[in-house]
Order: C-alpha cells, then structure tokens, then sequence
C-alpha cells in the first residue's frame, strides 16, 4: 500500500524544538529506524506484530520515520503492508505512506524515493548507525552518493529526554504496575516456591495488568546469583526483586525487598543504609540542579555508611528505553558516556536512581526508583513497597 502525499494531521511532537534540534545537529531530514524512535515520532505507534522479534524470512521488520525540518508535509512512515489495517483504524499522521516493506532493502528503497521524492537526494540526512542494519546503510550510500550521512543517535536521544504530558502518565502506568506485580508476587510466594516459579507468577501478574513482561532479576537468602534457577526460599531469608516491562512500549524498572518471616533488626539497619543514599539523591531532583551534582551528593552519604564497601549507587534516565538521556554516569555500569553530569536537570526528566548492597552474608538488597523531575522537585512513580515486605502474605 503507497499513499500518496496527502493532508498532514497534528504533528505529535514539539516540530519548533526537533527542527531547533536537527538544526544544532547539522541534520536536513531525519531517517529513523529504531522502533523506540519511530514509535515516538509516530506519536506513541508501534507496530504489535513485530514488538517481539524483528526477524521475518531472509530479513527483518525495519521502520523508517522520515521527517524533513520545518516541512511536516514532507514526512513519510514505510512500514509492512499489514499495518494498512492499522492505519485504517487509527490514522498515522505522516502525509505519505510506504506499507509494502517485508524486508531491510524494500524499507530503504522506499525511504530513499521518498527523499528523491522531496528533492533531499543530495541533503544532510540523519541516520541512526546502532539502529541501521548493514545492508540498508550501504545501499543507502549506493543510492544516494550525493547525500552527507549523519549520525542523529545524540540528537534524538535530547529530544526524547523531556516526556511529554501523554509520556509521563505512561511511565507512571507502567511503574505502578510493575510495583503492585512485585508486591503481589511477594505476597504470593511462600516457604518452598523456586525462583522460577517466583518469575512465572510475576510474568502473569505483569500480563494480566496490561503490560508487557520483559524480564526479572531474583535473588533468595545469601546469594547474589540473580538467574532464574530451581532454589527455593527458605524461612527467614531475604528476597531482591527486580523487574522491567514495558506499557505501550514506556517502561517501568522498579526494585522492591521482600522477606520470609519478619525482619530482624540487622535487616532493617541494612534497608534504611539503602534508603538513606535514596533520599540523598531525590533531594537534590529538581530543575535546575546539575545533574553531576545530585550524583555526587548521593555518592559523599553512600561514601560515609558503613555498608560503603559493598554497596553501589547509579542513576540514569528512562523512557521508551530503559538507560536514555539524561546520561548522568560514565560507564558504571553500563559503558556509555554520562554526558549530562555538566548540564542542568530539566523538568519533565525521568530518572531511575538506584542503590545495590551484595552484602557477604545477607544477601543481594537493593532499592529501585523511578521519580520524574519537577520545577520544585520530583514526583515519584510506584512509590509503594519500599520497605520489607512478607512473603506468604496473600
């Protein structure tokens, strides 16, 4: 199915603030191919029959977005020729359609004459290479020689890095679901229920909530290992869960403690050395505040607690992908680089903050949070749960 230039809808995204970031960015016409990406400049679309696995036949379900600076009557979606029903049901803003890919070289020949199409064969074209398979990218540049590739990966991370009204009623969806999942299963779970069983019981409790399950790092007792396995938890020992899924593609990473009888007093002090490295750096979220800053103060408590030599603070943003911008941390854990550490927190940001205690013999305890940056301060999502919670409950 090609649709034909026709009348443009709303443009679902702030057009003056992506036009004023491509211009900073050197970029004429963006490309985007990441499904986080095109599902945001879609306003909020992603394609159900692909949002597990990409690989069909010989190739793989590639989306492309094109979006012309200052020229929303330019932009273009090419997609699979299925999601013509979709567009009967709900109609895709973008003036042009291409719904006839089934593969990575069909998407890019229709991307590239669409921009022939637009006189943009010889532009600054943004592309995005981690998202780009191999293939298109070199008949991308065999098409159009004349074009200046350019990598747009930083440029729409900014512009997904202040959620909209629509996104952060997402996130704060998706985080309160993962935390009453949580909670529940902790409740649920008793003496003799495996890990796996544990994981299972979380996956449907995610699933009948509405959302979509993507994974969960468990542990039981003293153990750090963190995999799905056959141990069973045994009275008076601790249990660490953590849990991302994602609602209409915004996700929610939360973890919540849990424990098998009551906890003792060491439990307790261990928990509140967590929390209290929490609270350091939620006092420091608000707009305006450097982003390094927070971190630094966060680090100087967990720096004085005696549970330091075993314990680990990190922060980053979240969204449509578990680690975007704000990038407040330099490769630790995840390699990247913490590019916004110099910059000022923006309201609307969203954080994950979060901090690890493997401690040598109670066990892995942790506290995950999602809070949103405000003129003020911060609103927190699924704030619910963050102390013990006991098992057998239900």
């Amino acid at each position: 199915m090609n649709i034909a230039p026709g009348k443009t809808n709303a443009v679902p995204f702030d057009q003056a603030r992506v036009d004023r970031l491509m211009e900073d960015a050197g970029i004429d016409v963006l490309l985007a191919t990441s499904k986080h990406n095109t599902q945001y400049l879609l306003g909020g679309y992603k394609f159900i029959f692909f949002s597990a696995m990409d690989a069909i036949g010989h190739s793989r379900y590639l989306p492309i977005v094109v979006y012309e600076k200052g020229d929303p009557g330019h932009a273009a979606y090419v997609g699979n020729r299925m999601e013509g029903g979709e567009h009967q049901n709900h109609p895709f803003w973008t003036p042009t359609l291409h719904l006839s890919n089934w593969g990575t070289m069909d998407s890019v020949a229709l991307a590239v004459d669409h921009l022939r199409g637009i006189g943009k064969a010889g532009a600054r074209i943004g592309i995005e290479p981690p998202f780009l398979p191999s293939d298109a990218y070199l008949a991308l540049t065999r098409a159009l020689p004349d074009a200046t590739l350019v990598d747009a990966t930083g440029m729409l991370e900014r512009m997904r890095a202040l959620k909209t009204p629509h996104e952060l009623a997402m996130l704060r969806k998706a985080s309160g679901i993962i935390t009453d999942s949580m909670l529940a299963t902790i409740a649920w779970a008793r003496e003799g229920s495996t890990k796996t069983e544990i994981i299972e019981h979380l996956r449907r409790e995610e699933t009948n909530r509405g959302a979509q399950f993507e994974y969960c790092l468990l542990t039981l007792g003293a153990s750090h290992n963190r995999a799905s396995s056959g141990q069973a938890w045994q009275a008076g020992e601790v249990l660490s869960i953590d849990s991302g899924g994602n609602y209409h593609g915004y996700i929610g990473d939360l973890c919540r403690m849990g424990v098998l009888g009551e906890p003792d007093a060491e439990l307790e002090d261990l928990l509140g050395e967590i929390d209290a490295v929490q609270q350091a750096a939620f006092s420091m979220v608000r707009a305006g505040v450097r982003g390094g800053d927070m971190i630094v103060h966060a680090e100087s408590v967990l720096k004085k607690s005696k549970v330091a030599p075993y314990t680990d603070f990190f922060a980053h943003g979240m969204g449509l992908i578990t680690h975007e911008a704000p990038f407040l941390m330099t490769n630790h854990p995840v390699t990247y680089e913490g590019t916004y550490a110099d910059k000022p927190l923006e309201a609307n940001m969203v954080l994950s903050v979060e901090t690890t205690m493997l401690h040598p013999t109670r066990g892995f305890i942790k506290l995950e949070d999602t809070v949103a940056v405000t003129e003020t301060g911060y609103e927190m999502f699924g704030d619910r749960g963050r102390g013990w919670n006991r098992g057998g409950a239900a």
